[in-house]
């Protein structure tokens, strides 16, 4: 099930957010930079503001009543950004990525987005593989954004349902 987040959500959309970023930071970054209690606190306080912020949508993909992925996106210098898209690491190849990034498209549908941009680390070959899969491309104006690569996607129009 996909569904907005609530504030209650927080503490699982922290946790959750925290364990998938180790995944491909771990080896490229000093630990303290993405699991310290400083980058703990960062987060926490980033997610909270996402989850209250007019103008900016978190979605949770829930398993059994249990969050299994978290995806948020808002529109910045006007465009729409895909800010954030993790999965468990314990979820993977279980299609909750592809979910989440499908109730992201449909919303981007809805409001008329017509293109959409995504930072990735450059480490994150898994991630890369995802987007790409998806229809995200290198972004050739400014493909590079300091350690990550920088995706753009062309919104597909929303298919009209038969009258």
């Amino acid at each position: 099930m996909i569904r907005t987040a609530m504030p209650a959500d927080l503490d699982a959309i922290v946790r959750l957010h925290t364990e998938a970023r180790a995944t491909y930071y771990r080896g490229h970054l000093p630990e303290e930079e993405y699991a310290g209690p400083e980058e703990a606190a960062r987060s926490r306080a980033g997610w909270e503001r996402a989850i209250d912020r007019d103008g900016a949508t978190v979605l949770c993909a829930e398993r059994d009543g249990v969050l299994a992925g978290i995806a948020a996106h808002a529109v910045r210098d006007g465009v729409m950004h895909l800010s954030q898209l993790h999965v468990a690491p314990a979820r993977w190849r279980e299609g909750i990525g592809t979910e989440l990034h499908a109730a992201c498209v449909a919303a981007w549908q809805r409001d008329g987005v017509a293109d959409a941009c995504l930072e990735v680390f450059i480490h994150n070959t898994r991630a890369q593989s995802f987007y790409v899969s998806h229809g995200w491309a290198p972004d050739p104006a400014h493909p590079r954004a300091g350690t990550h690569l920088v995706l753009r996607l062309a919104v597909p129009v929303a298919p009209h349902p038969p009258r």
